[in-house]
This record gives structure tokens, sequence and C-alpha cells, in this order.
């Protein structure tokens, strides 16, 4: 290595290694024994590497003055790395105002200020399509959602008038379910039902029918809120904002009651310390509840995301400066 600064630096999910960036050039290390050594050199960038972070234990991303981000593969020898937007991309991003997480089929699907929404591959980063939303900032958005359904991407917002649903491929507005005051809006994992939480009840219509399919009296004190890092299946998490208490609701039944199930007990193996503790100030962390060791954390512009989603392996995180976030921590789990 050079004399040069060293721009940044960074362990890999297990600890087994460390990669360091000078100038436009990468270097990775293996700490495993008494006498760590060096074990690849990636040259590829014009300019300085000013980011660098492991997307996996045997995988690094990189980020460049010369505008190009670089993924690249530990323990493979190739000439080039992957490049992805090689080309100037625009820094003036529209915010992010919701993300979903369908990790079943390998995607994310994020939403922006100029209503646009897109779809992520949470393998690669790379955006899959982009669709303007026919639904227009006039309508006063105040909560949204959407998913690839069946190959239909379906969208839902709440305004002050209802709970709107649109059909984003074929520009049709599907549905306006009966007015209710919504204090959060989520599709379900299965996409299979909308549940809204407003007025002391969470409430669940169907997708395609758009009946009431079941309704439950929420018992938390204070603020209630949807937790958007479990919504599972046909299951919803529900939080307080002024205690820690938390309810958990299964509505995959014929019976138009769902069932109570303890949230305490179902949440992944790997979660946030706090639950949506995304929302206060400072650095965030993933926590391992079995060992009850802080495991990653999301620190300075990466601590405020604007919504998130979460289900034990894949994090997507939406930010004010229209950035989308898109962990994989498939080898911390059991």
């Amino acid at each position: 290595m050079t004399s040069s600064k060293i721009q940044c630096c960074f362990f890999s999910p297990d600890s087994r290694l460390v990669a360091a960036a000078v100038d436009n050039i990468a270097y990775v290390w293996d700490i495993t024994s008494p006498n760590p050594h060096l074990i690849e050199t990636f040259v590829g960038h014009a300019s300085d590497i000013i980011s660098l972070v492991f997307s996996s234990p045997s995988s690094l991303i990189s980020a460049s003055h010369d505008k190009s981000v670089k993924f690249w593969q530990i323990g493979i020898s190739s000439p080039n790395p992957v490049v992805i937007n090689p080309q100037p991309t625009s820094l003036s991003s529209a915010p992010i105002l919701f993300v979903s997480l369908q990790a079943g089929a390998g995607i994310a699907i994020s939403g922006d200020t100029d209503e646009v929404i897109k779809i992520w591959d949470i393998s690669t980063g790379l955006c899959k399509a982009s669709f303007k939303t026919l639904p227009t900032k006039t309508l006063g958005w105040v909560d949204r959602d959407a998913k690839l359904i069946d190959g239909r991407l379906v969208f839902i917002g709440y305004s002050y008038n209802g709970i709107y649903i649109w059909d984003i491929d074929k520009g049709g507005h599907l549905k306006t379910l009966a007015t209710f005051k919504c204090d959060g809006l989520r599709i379900s994992g299965d996409g299979s039902k909308i549940f809204a939480l407003g007025g002391g009840y969470i409430k669940a219509w169907s997708m395609w029918t758009w009946e009431l399919v079941g309704q439950a009296r929420v018992e938390l004190d204070g603020g209630q809120y949807l937790d958007s890092l479990c919504i599972d299946n046909s299951r919803v998490w529900i939080h307080s904002e002024s205690s820690p208490a938390q309810e958990g609701w299964d509505f995959g039944f014929s019976s138009s009651s769902p069932i109570p199930f303890d949230p305490s007990t179902e949440r992944p193996h790997l979660d946030f310390v706090g639950g949506a503790s995304w929302q206060t100030d400072g650095p965030c962390w993933i926590k391992d509840t079995v060992t009850g060791k802080n495991i990653f954390q999301l620190s300075g512009r990466y601590s405020r995301p604007e919504d998130i989603q979460w289900n034990g392996q894949y994090l997507v995180a939406g930010y004010g400066s229209g950035e989308v976030l898109i962990l994989d921590f498939c080898d911390m789990c059991p």
C-alpha cells in the first residue's frame, strides 16, 4: 500500500475481513490469523474512492469521484468489476416517501414525492422498472404502499377523503374504500389484504373484492401505529408511541374476527433495537435477539430513514435524499 491517506475502512459482516480505500484502489485483508495479510487488491476506479462498504461477507461496493459505483467479488479472479451507473447520476432525486419489501419475489418498491414508483432488484440494487403514478399530489396523500401482485403493480394511498386503490400497470382507479380516518396503511405481506389502523381499530379489506374481512379493537394507550418492520402475510404488528407495549393480530382465517398473538415471540431472530427506533435521534441498531448483541448500526445520514421494511434478513430503507438502501443479512440469519 502507498503512503496516501486512507479514505474509508470497514469490517466485513462476519468480522473476518477488513477493507480500506486508498486513492482509487480498494484493499482487503484477512484478519482471522495472528498475522493479518492482504488477500485482494481491486483496481478499476479512475478517481478517488469516497465510499466503501461490504454488501456481504464476500462482496464489496465502492463509489468514486469518477461518478461510478462498482461491485467487487472477493475470492473470484476477475479483471473487471460489475459497474453500476457509470454515467453521472442526478443528485436531485425526489425524497422517498415509502418503501415496500417483497423478498420472495426478489424485489423492493419505493415511491417518492414526484409520485414515481420504482421496482428494485434486491440482489443487484438495480432499478428494474419505473412508473409515474396516476394519483397526483393534489389528493394530499398521508399514507401510501405498493405491491407487485400476480404481475400487477397495485398502489394504495390514504387521503382525507378515503383509501384509494390503483392498478398502476393499467392506469386505472380500481376502488375508493369507505371513509376511514387512517393512522397507518399497508398491504399485507401476501398481497391479499389492505390493513388500516385508526379510530382505535385495526381493519382489513380484501384486495380484490374490497370487502371488509375483519376488524379488531386495539387496546393500546397513546398514539398507535403499524409496525412496518413486521407485516408478515396476513399478520400485523401494532405499537404504542407512549410505551413499549405492542399487539399482534392474524387476519388469515375465514372468520371475520382476527386472532391475537404475542408479537414479542414472533419477531425475527434479528431485530431493530426498540422496534421503530429509526424515528428517534441518533443511530439505530440491528440486534441479535438470541445473544442480545448489536450487530449492525445505521448512523450518520443513514440513521433516519423516511420509511423502512425489514423481514429478518433483508432491510430496505428510503431517505429524504432520494436514496434507497438495501442490505442483506443472510450470513447472520440462523
